[in-house]
């Protein structure tokens, strides 16, 4: 029965560990659990609209409440692993009163203090099973120190080339340059360079998922505001003369079209064309989608 309640422990702690690869080193980062609490808080922050500031707190929130469950998880899966064997599989400091408190509160304190790396040594393992896979746990927490400031840190970037994107869309919708303007060799540069970006952008929304759950703020810097106008210069370039214009704006059609897949297939799931997924882009970000 020892063996069976610790079986059930090391598999809450391998569940955990599965759901934090699938969301960090997975090539298609599907993690469960991240994208079920994030999609629940986003779908709750929807009903408060009117306060921006409650949607804008719902990616930082989400990245926090995932990584809390991971932590809380592993904490409770280790300690789970260590109670049918407290205490007689542990030995205790000279003068602790641990041994005294109930066997599934030393478990815990053991299991929160490896996870968090400090060793204080006064709750031990005694058996030689215990002494070879207590040190996992630390190695655990290291881990997962390790990759929330890695998910920190690669998801920032994704928002900033998504709202890099967005200000040159809305720079590039206010001078609203003309199809003749378009018809020459800068105007193919130009839709170029804006098929790369968004090209950019659909493979940081498969990588980063979680980045589609962060709002953008004002309309000038918010994708989802702006994106319509992309698919508006695009077909300015596809009706232009020169033929390596109408080639950029293929390109740009195309790279529109699989970044609305990839936005209907992962969030939207409206099976409607890319413009019909852009406006319920725009509509689930509270935004209205940007026309010339």
């Amino acid at each position: 029965m020892k063996w069976l309640v610790s079986l059930v422990g090391a598999g809450l702690v391998m569940l955990t560990l599965r759901d934090l690869f699938h969301t960090l080193w997975h090539p298609t980062r599907h993690g469960g659990l991240s994208r079920l609490v994030m999609t629940a808080l986003w779908r709750l922050a929807r009903r408060f609209r009117a306060r921006r500031r409650v949607v804008g707190l719902v990616g930082p929130l989400a990245m926090v409440t995932v990584v809390s469950m991971w932590a809380f998880t592993v904490v409770l899966g280790w300690a789970i692993v260590y109670w049918p064997h407290m205490p007689g599989a542990f030995t205790f400091s000279p003068g602790s009163e641990a041994a005294q408190e109930p066997a599934l509160l030393d478990s815990l304190y053991l299991s929160l203090v490896t996870v968090a790396t400090l060793g204080l040594g006064d709750i031990a393992p005694g058996e030689g099973w215990l002494r070879l896979v207590s040190p996992l746990e630390a190695l655990v927490g290291f881990a997962l120190l390790t990759a929330t400031v890695s998910w920190v840190l690669e998801i920032y970037p994704a928002l900033t080339r998504r709202r890099v994107l967005a200000v040159r869309l809305a720079l590039l919708r206010d001078s609203d340059p003309t199809p003749q303007q378009i018809d020459c060799t800068a105007g193919a540069l130009l839709l170029d360079s804006l098929a790369t970006e968004v090209v950019r952008v659909r493979i940081d929304f498969t990588q980063y998922a979680e980045a589609y759950y962060f709002h953008d703020g004002e309309d000038h810097s918010s994708l989802a505001a702006t994106v319509g106008y992309a698919a508006t210069l695009a077909q300015r370039g596809r009706a232009a003369q020169r033929p390596e214009v109408r080639l950029a704006g293929d390109v740009l059609t195309g790279a529109l079209k699989d970044l609305a897949a990839i936005l209907d297939q992962r969030f939207l799931h409206t099976g409607g064309t890319a413009a019909e997924v852009f406006a319920a882009y725009a509509a689930d970000h509270g935004r209205s989608l940007a026309q010339p």
